[in-house]
């Protein structure tokens, strides 16, 4: 069992709160039962490492079934060595170390994809993880980060996905105007997600959300700078029939991407 939170390897575990680290060795923190969990149903390759404390496996027998099935080893460790590795305030007793699995953009677009969300300067974590998680659900077929957007492999980044990170391919493609290309050539249409943009619900009506489509969202704050706007084929805007001033930057993204899913099975 680990006992010291004070060493090397230890450290290490929580070294990859921070970019650098993860950057460095192509590694990432996992935390929690459920991102766990995931991880092991569906990518258990991509797992290094797996601590947690006694009393947290037995509340989460499955795991260390499904860790076995895997030939993973779990290693046991005290809960001040588990609060020391953890990102959150509150650890629920299990953590990971995975290896990092960026799709490349050209590997995406060989695929066929029909629905894409591409994430422009998203600076927000909790935003991010949260397109993320709505993109899998939706049944997009991969999320693009362009830009500055927040590394995915951002702890806040990994616990708002609550593991659709693990079901989604994820591609880290640079600059804005490229990777636009790239799509457009790959047959879909580029349509942004903007406050000055047509009605969303004359684009619903006249068919347009059922062909392959690539969603541009932009950044919290800003929105769409022009350049990036003049990229898209089209350009969309959520009605807001009550009084709110707008809406937030996931929750817009998740209608959007809905739209599409619902075009695109009808």
């Amino acid at each position: 069992m680990l006992e010291n939170p004070r060493s090397p390897r230890v450290r290490a575990v929580a070294k990859l709160a921070k970019r650098a680290a993860r950057d460095e060795t192509g590694l990432f923190l996992l935390e929690g039962p459920q991102a766990v969990r995931e991880a092991l149903a569906f990518r258990p390759e991509s797992i290094v490492e797996l601590f947690a404390t006694p009393t947290a496996l037995e509340r989460h027998q499955d795991l260390r079934d499904a860790a076995a099935e895997v030939g993973l080893e779990i290693e046991y460790t005290a809960e001040p060595v588990l609060e020391a590795m953890a990102d959150t305030v509150t650890p629920q007793g299990i953590v990971a170390v995975a290896r990092q699995f960026p799709t490349s953009l050209r590997d995406v677009l060989a695929a066929g994809p029909r629905l894409l969300a591409i994430c422009e300067e998203v600076r927000d974590p909790g935003n991010l993880g949260t397109i993320i998680r709505a993109a899998d659900a939706a049944g997009a077929d991969a999320v693009i980060l362009t830009g500055r957007t927040v590394d995915p492999y951002n702890p806040k980044v990994v616990r708002a996905t609550t593991g659709s990170l693990f079901h989604i391919a994820l591609s880290r493609a640079g600059e804005l105007a490229g990777a636009v290309t790239a799509i457009r050539g790959a047959g879909l249409r580029v349509v942004a997600a903007d406050v000055k943009g047509d009605d969303l619900l004359e684009a619903r009506a006249a068919g347009l959300l059922g062909q392959p489509t690539a969603w541009l969202f932009g950044n919290e704050a800003r929105g769409l700078e022009d350049t990036a706007l003049e990229l898209a084929d089209a350009a969309l805007r959520l009605p807001i029939y009550g009084s709110a001033e707008s809406l937030n930057l996931a929750t817009a993204a998740s209608v959007c991407l809905y739209e599409s899913a619902f075009a695109q099975r009808s």
